[in-house]
């Protein structure tokens, strides 16, 4: 094959994509926040899943738990039209998550503070909550982070660095299942993200947070709830974190991550999650993103995004624990 051959293929490849994107009904957004991570949600937008700008400005400002902070906002869409926020409100002594819900990402309901761990009362933190719409089931998946010091074996973590995952689940976010164990890996594990590919058929991605790993790993399971019972080894370098996947045609997905050392976001690409391809070159993310979800909207929302004044004033906050 001559080198102006694959030019010329390369060139074709490259001005299909950007057709297909520029037909497409729907466009990729991913949610963000900026440190100190007291501004709220942010969000991303692409027409590619590769090329991301962002919007600019925030479209709610964070009021729910103690700290009133706004990290690592995740967000799916029910069967109804509703979006579904969740985030992590504080570094330390928050034993809940917050919530929020909106039909186009710019009137929100009231925050609430989800209390899930208070039945454990030495847990550490409640960190990165995740949240899926299970079609099977037809019930909302949350599943984050916690320490509880001393439960399990460690390695070189100190006893309030050594997370487990715990899940609930709800269908109209009313009431929540108890919290139970979701992962124990036999590591401490942060920063997951459920997806399905098909019947049967889920993958999980997860931050193995131990010394000296910190990196990436995916274990595969039947249902949404599991189990995961064997977690591969890493995809990404040591020092990354808050995983993130898109879906793109033809059966892909990307894995963003956040290069936290070298302060910049990488990118795997993958259409088994066994094999993986360094996309890093080809993505890009604005200065400052950090940890959220990637999901489609239509154009419309968007443009209606790109038109919306900055998130004013929360009217505030309320409190509730799960219920069985």
């Amino acid at each position: 094959m001559t080198i102006k051959y694959k030019a010329v293929r390369c060139l074709t490849s490259l001005l299909c994509a950007g057709l297909l994107a520029s037909c497409s009904k729907d466009v990729y957004l991913f949610t963000s926040f900026h440190e100190p991570a007291n501004e709220g949600l942010r969000l991303l937008y692409s027409y590619d899943g590769y090329k991301w700008q962002d919007l600019g400005k925030t479209f709610l400002t964070p009021q729910a738990g103690p700290s009133k902070l706004m990290r690592d906002p995740s967000i799916t869409q029910g069967p109804d039209g509703t979006y579904h926020l969740v985030w992590t409100c504080g570094w330390k002594g928050d034993k809940g998550f917050g919530y929020a819900s909106s039909k186009d990402l710019i009137h929100w309901s009231s925050q609430r503070f989800v209390d899930v761990m208070s039945h454990e009362p030495t847990t550490v933190n409640v960190w990165a909550p995740e949240i899926f719409y299970d079609k099977p089931t037809q019930q909302y998946l949350i599943v984050w982070a916690s320490t509880i010091p001393f439960r399990f074996p460690k390695g070189q973590e100190d006893e309030d660095n050594n997370h487990r995952l715990y899940y609930t689940t709800t269908k109209n976010f009313q009431t929540f299942t108890p919290a139970k164990l979701y992962l124990d890996p036999g590591f401490s594990a942060i920063d997951s993200e459920v997806l399905q590919r098909g019947p049967g058929d889920y993958v999980l991605v997860v931050k193995d947070n131990t010394r000296p790993e910190r990196d990436i790993k995916v274990a595969f399971g039947p249902t949404a709830l599991g189990p995961f019972p064997n977690v591969s080894k890493p995809f990404t370098a040591n020092f990354t974190e808050g995983p993130s996947v898109a879906k793109l045609p033809h059966g892909e997905w990307l894995i963003y991550y956040d290069a936290y050392r070298e302060k910049k976001y990488g990118a795997m690409k993958t259409s088994d999650f066994k094999t993986f391809t360094d996309a890093s070159a080809q993505v890009s993310v604005p200065v400052g993103h950090k940890h959220g979800t990637i999901f489609m909207a239509p154009r419309k929302t968007l443009k209606k995004l790109q038109q919306a004044s900055p998130a004013a004033p929360a009217v505030g906050a309320t409190s509730s624990s799960v219920k069985p």
